[in-house]
């Protein structure tokens, strides 16, 4: 998918910091509305109807709530209606099943509901939920992630930030919030999704940021929808004229603070560019499916030299390389992959080479056909390119194709794995590159850059390191 030039640049940028670990999500309640829950103004109207005003009128509803209080001297009914209207079971968006498989430590959010932890869970990830000072001096065994709630949690309403004096005294109450929010905005690059930017808690952090480093600030980044000509808040050219240039105004303004603002045409662009940015982080991965008892039509030394510099190549060109440790094949992955790792260890990581031995046993529940396909797939899921070569067992009385490797090509082509078959090793591997030739449209968005490199590897031609070259460059073709 094509996208202009200023997101294609923020795509590519926040891949990197994924990439690099530096990247985070700060989600508002944008995010959770198309789920089925209320905004604050909805959450508002009985509280507003008890006061007698009208929330059609009202636009200072931390204030409204802090009326409510004052007036009862309690706030159970604001209690009731948090509990109301978010424990409600509904389902993730695709937005938070996005979010919940990106490689990130941390996500920020002001809302109270429990969706981006239960899309982060079923993604079988440990999750650090923080919603109150004492939780942030604890540190979950094992945890994959860190959820920080700023403005509390559903399960805990009498506790949920919500009236005017809240806001106000939060600096003191939950400072050690604004003190970790602070840091991460100073060491990580920020997408903010769903949020308003008129939540005061937000706005102290930002603007005391934007006093102490002033230029010196990280990149940060939100979308904002565009105004057009006749739609729900633009009825007629005064009113486009006057919110797009409010709107400028208001960009321009969070640029002091860091937060380069991005026009999309609607909401649901966001989900295309947040699975684009899936996508390509998947594709810095590089998944090696391979099996051999035999290495004809090359020697046993040169086709192991061959998987050894393929290996080694890939890590050099800042690749991760994923590998079942299949036989035959799995030893000359690892030591290629270490030996770039060890060769330069200031520039590449062991984080790298992502090893799953497949298990050898059936467990109380799953025999070992069922397990092998379960651990397939989550294997494969781990990546966006897969590399196919040799593909051969011993069966009870000749070398047959390894089944194992066909079903692994069929997993990645469900995934939307792009596929690179080295088919000079024969074998699965030259099956496979002949199920893709019948139909390439199926395989590649652009079959023409692709099958000319397919076809090179496909031949006997050249040498070990001509091939290795060969495989790079579609590697890299297709990671753009």
């Amino acid at each position: 998918m094509t996208f202009n030039n200023e997101i294609e640049v923020f795509i590519k940028d926040f891949v990197k910091d994924l990439d690099e670990g530096t990247a985070s999500i700060f989600a508002g309640a944008g995010l959770s509305i198309p789920a089925g829950y209320v905004n604050w103004q909805e959450l508002m109207i009985e509280i507003a109807e008890d006061l007698g005003l009208n929330i059609k009128t009202e636009s200072d509803l931390v204030s409204l709530a802090q009326y409510h209080v004052n007036e009862n001297r309690n706030r159970t009914k604001i209690n009731r209606k948090i509990l109301e209207e978010f424990t409600e079971e509904t389902e993730e968006t695709d937005n938070h099943r996005i979010i919940a498989r990106l490689p990130l430590s941390s996500i920020w959010t002001t809302n109270y509901d429990e969706l981006i932890e239960s899309s982060l869970k079923k993604e079988n990830k440990v999750v650090d939920v923080k919603y109150n000072n004492k939780q942030l001096l604890v540190t979950k065994p094992k945890r994959d992630i860190v959820v920080y709630k700023m403005h509390g949690d559903v399960n805990h309403p009498a506790d949920a930030i919500l009236t005017k004096e809240q806001y106000e005294g939060y600096h003191q109450t939950h400072e050690p919030f604004i003190n970790t929010l602070t840091g991460e905005l100073t060491t990580k690059t920020f997408l903010f999704l769903g949020f308003s930017f008129n939540d005061p808690n937000l706005d102290y952090v930002l603007s005391r940021l934007n006093y102490r480093f002033k230029e010196d600030q990280r990149q940060h980044y939100q979308f904002v929808l565009k105004h057009n000509l006749n739609d729900a808040n633009n009825p007629d050219r005064a009113t486009l004229d006057y919110n797009v240039k409010k709107q400028s105004l208001m960009t321009n303004d969070l640029r002091r603070y860091g937060i380069k603002s991005l026009l999309i045409d609607s909401y649901e662009e966001i989900t295309k560019i947040l699975k684009e940015i899936e996508d390509r982080y998947k594709k810095r991965t590089v998944f090696i499916s391979g099996s051999a008892e035999i290495y004809e039509p090359l020697d046993k030394n040169d086709a192991l030299g061959f998987i050894h510099i393929l290996s080694k190549t890939l890590i050099e060109n800042n690749y991760r390389v994923v590998n079942g440790f299949g036989w035959g094949v799995g030893s000359a992955v690892i030591n290629g992959a270490l030996e770039a790792v060890y060769g330069n260890p200031l520039k590449f990581n062991e984080s790298q080479l992502v090893l799953r031995p497949f298990p050898q046993f059936a467990s109380s529940s799953q025999n070992l056909g069922e397990l092998w396909e379960e651990y397939r797939q989550k294997m494969i899921s781990l990546s966006g390119i897969s590399i196919f070569l040799f593909g051969n067992k011993q069966g009870e009385n000749e070398i047959i194709e390894a089944n194992g490797v066909i079903r692994e090509f069929e997993i990645a082509h469900q995934l939307g794995n792009l596929c690179i078959p080295i088919a000079f090793t024969e074998s699965a591997s030259r099956t496979i590159y002949n199920s893709i030739l019948k139909n390439p449209k199926d395989y590649y968005e652009q079959p023409d850059l692709v099958l000319p490199h397919l076809e090179n590897l496909a031949n006997n031609e050249g040498d070990i390191e001509g091939k290795v070259k060969e495989v790079i460059k579609i590697v890299n073709k297709l990671r753009r």
